[in-house]
């Protein structure tokens, strides 16, 4: 029963593992490229979740000095990861993009986004050479 209180205590973590694994799942055993694309994105997401639960402090607030609060550091919330992480985003907007384009290209060059069937039609193109 220690197990299910420490993961009802930090169920944010234990969301995050599940969202890798299952991220993980999606890039290394699927054999469509999309649903590899769409695993991608969901274990991008799961590290910007991680680092931005990771930074979270109870009862902080953001850094700006009050007086209420005083010059106690451990009273005010660190900006950089949470800045980091709106870079993050924007990162994998861009990454889905390009790949999104490239997708389309290989699916109209090719007919497939099949791992099995793009390798084939890769070997043959290259018997062609």
């Amino acid at each position: 029963m220690e197990w299910l209180h420490l993961l009802v205590r930090h169920w944010a973590y234990a969301l995050t593992v599940l969202l890798i694994l299952i991220g993980l799942h999606g890039m290394l055993l699927k054999r469509n490229l999309l649903k590899k694309l769409i695993g991608m994105n969901i274990f991008q997401g799961a590290i910007i979740l991680f680092f931005i639960v990771h930074a979270y402090k109870d009862g902080a607030s953001v850094p700006i000095w009050s007086k209420a609060l005083g010059e106690h550091a451990e009273r005010y919330m660190n900006p950089v990861p949470h800045g980091l992480m709106l870079t993050a985003i924007v990162v994998s907007v861009a990454t889905t993009g390009v790949a999104l384009a490239l997708l389309s290209l290989i699916h109209k060059r090719y007919g497939t986004l099949e791992e099995d069937e793009l390798l084939t039609a890769l070997r043959a193109d290259r018997e062609e050479v």
